[in-house]
């Protein structure tokens, strides 16, 4: 027996919809939809029956089958049309199969692969400007003089450099001579030359953040430095437990904590330059996606307050893809020469063709086209989730401010326990990472914290995520 108007064999899965208990029947069609979609059972491009004729084969009332076809077009499954029915669209299918592709570590053991990846911390790689990027590469590559493939200069080729200064001049308000720029592997790199050359100085620990990212710890302690955690307040870093921990180095992300999601406030930023001058401290300014503000222009660099106490690291890890390993470290000038001697016997400098493809990209305008163009993607999938959370779970409060690739949600407690709804989203197939992973302090009785990561998911995944999790409850 199939509903009237098509010949799908999906239909059998519903047809005991009408036994479940009727509070139930909504979310259990809009479930058993979802699910054929991504399965492939219903195909794209297949018609969908009249509301009138699956309520009669299901059993259920009209309403009930109509608020499902409404939800499931506005999540991107399903597409009608003004008087030609409605389809099996094509978007949320292939979302689903992107998903399903993700890796399912972190999951609980036994659980379903991954269908909908909220982990922070990766842009949308197919955003990359293939088309751009090839371009560039075949311009340089065809009048890259033969003598510039040898060892290049530990700091990093002038060209690029130069780029860099003026980039972050201008879009960061640093100040940035070429000459004090290092060009790295990344943040990943730029930090351990640091800790390294501060270890040969004597220093034996760094106060990070508290929460903070976990790879700070790692890097340090594989410079021979000791981590302390520093806790943070509504406007940054606190101040008071930095002067008592004794440190005189300080890692922080007063653009975007991460993974807070707080800015800086103008006041901290101002006492964290005169602990770092009373104490001659420095500050590790980590500007980790300090471009990506999307209701008001970014604050500028704590770098160009005080170039002599602050040092400003940065990479395309977020703006273009990580897998390029392209960043810079921007150093007081004290310290310069010894990181560029520590480069040099790291590595004997950056890949040359590399630096030189990422100089003309910036210096041609492409590297600012690319950041307008993820701007604008990733504050709309923003948008979603914020817009998703709101009606799939009221009463949630979505806090920091409107800037980078993550969001922090406040779940009441009657969507928890924390470590039961995170235990039954994992069954569902959603990777999620609870706030309370990335510091010290354990999670709040009654609330839970999530970190929810959105820039790399379309926003029919952004959706079907948020429905999922939904569906735990």
């Amino acid at each position: 027996m199939t509903p009237s108007g098509t010949n799908s064999p999906a239909w059998e899965l519903l047809l005991p919809l009408g036994a479940a208990p009727s509070r139930k029947r909504g979310r259990h069609l809009q479930e058993a939809l979802r699910d054929a979609v991504r399965t492939g059972r219903l195909a794209t491009g297949t018609r969908m029956p009249s509301s009138r004729a699956l309520a009669a084969d299901l059993g259920v009332s009209r309403g009930l089958v109509t608020e499902a076809y409404e939800q499931l077009t506005a999540e991107g499954y399903l597409r009608s049309g003004r008087g030609a029915g409605t389809w099996v669209g094509g978007a949320a299918r292939a979302a689903a199969d992107a998903a399903r592709d993700l890796t399912a570590r972190d999951l609980a053991p036994g659980s379903p692969d991954v269908r909908v990846d909220f982990r922070a911390g990766t842009p949308d790689l197919s955003l990359f400007p293939r088309a751009a990027w090839a371009a560039v590469h075949r311009s340089v590559l065809s009048r890259l003089p033969h003598h510039a493939l040898g060892y290049p200069d530990a700091r990093g080729l002038p060209e690029l450099r130069r780029a860099l200064a003026e980039l972050l001049t201008r879009r960061r308000g640093a100040v940035a001579d070429p000459g004090r720029i290092v060009v790295c592997s990344g943040v990943a790199q730029a930090t351990t030359l640091l800790g390294l050359v501060l270890r040969a100085r004597g220093l034996r620990t760094v106060g990070v953040e508290d929460p903070g990212s976990p790879e700070h710890g790692t890097l340090f302690a594989a410079a021979g430095l000791r981590t302390v955690r520093l806790p943070l307040d509504s406007e940054g870093p606190a101040i008071a437990p930095i002067v008592d921990s004794g440190v005189r180095m300080v890692v922080t992300t007063p653009a975007h904590q991460f993974p807070s999601g707080i800015a800086c406030s103008a006041s901290r930023r101002s006492e964290l330059l005169d602990w770092a001058r009373s104490a001659d401290g420095l500050i590790v300014e980590d500007d980790y996606d300090g471009d990506f503000r999307y209701d008001r222009r970014p604050v500028g660099a704590l770098q160009g307050l005080d170039p002599d106490h602050v040092a400003y690291t940065g990479s395309v890890s977020k703006s273009l893809a990580p897998g390029l390993r392209l960043g810079w470290l921007l150093a007081p000038e004290r310290l310069t020469d010894e990181i560029i001697a520590r480069k040099r016997t790291m590595d004997l400098g950056h890949p040359v063709l590399d630096q030189a493809l990422l100089a003309e990209f910036i210096t041609g305008g492409g590297y600012d086209r690319q950041l307008r163009r993820c701007q604008r993607a990733y504050r709309d999938r923003r948008d979603v989730l914020v817009s998703a959370l709101a009606e799939r779970f009221p009463g949630s409060q979505v806090s920091g401010i409107a800037a980078g690739l993550h969001v922090i949600v406040r779940l009441p407690g009657r969507y928890g326990p924390e470590h039961r709804f995170l235990e039954r989203a994992a069954a569902r197939g959603v990777a999620l990472r609870p706030l309370s992973d990335y510091g010290t302090e354990r999670p709040e009785e009654g609330v839970i914290r999530l970190v929810l990561g959105y820039a790399h998911l379309s926003p029919a995944e952004i959706v079907l995520g948020v429905g999922l999790l939904a569906g735990t409850n």
